[in-house]
């Protein structure tokens, strides 16, 4: 049976970047554009051509810069609200419609656990953490996974992308830079 393309390859590893002694990132061992690609096509399951777009516009964003830092940025220009979000931590109504604008391409609706969570009050008591574990497990039931990562500042940011794909999120995740967690990790 031929592997498309956009499957994953358990042997094909990527050789994300690795720490040298002096500090600084090792060039990717494996081809950038093909990681982005990778990462796309995950977070945009069946949808090969909203990945083509955000991935035509990743290479736009990312210019001729190959540092870590760069492309995670490229990627999360190309991907934010249609694919990926990062809110700050304390916007809980901001994170809940992130969440739920991901979650309804793939048709799956979201019980967050009050009568209105458009409403600031309502959601006093509710902590990010708490709302990223809720989302995680109706997701998972759903047969997706939310990951998340460290931003580095006050912001929460993730994606959503099959639960079959798993092992393959954390592997380019990897390569991206990214420590991505499923859920609130």
């Amino acid at each position: 049976m031929a592997m498309h393309e956009h499957e994953f390859d358990p042997d094909d590893n990527f050789a994300g970047a690795h720490a040298r002694d002096d500090g600084e990132d090792e060039a990717h061992d494996g081809d950038l554009e093909a990681i982005a690609w990778q990462w796309l096509l995950r977070i945009n399951p069946g949808d090969e051509d909203a990945a083509g777009q955000q991935f035509q516009a990743f290479r736009d964003a990312l210019g001729d810069a190959d540092a870590q830092d760069a492309v995670q940025a490229a990627l999360e220009s190309a991907t934010d609200w249609r694919a990926s979000f990062r809110v700050a931590e304390d916007a809980r109504t901001t994170l809940i419609d992130a969440i739920d604008t991901l979650a309804e391409r793939f048709r799956v609706e979201l019980d967050w656990g009050v009568e209105d969570p458009t409403d600031e009050a309502a959601l006093a008591d509710a902590s990010t953490h708490a709302l990223l574990d809720a989302a995680y497990d109706q997701l998972r039931v759903a047969g997706y996974t939310l990951w998340t990562w460290d931003t580095g500042d006050d912001t929460v940011a993730g994606v959503i992308a099959p639960r079959e794909d798993d092992e393959g999120m954390r592997v380019i995740g990897h390569a991206l830079g990214l420590d991505v967690r499923p859920g609130a990790g």
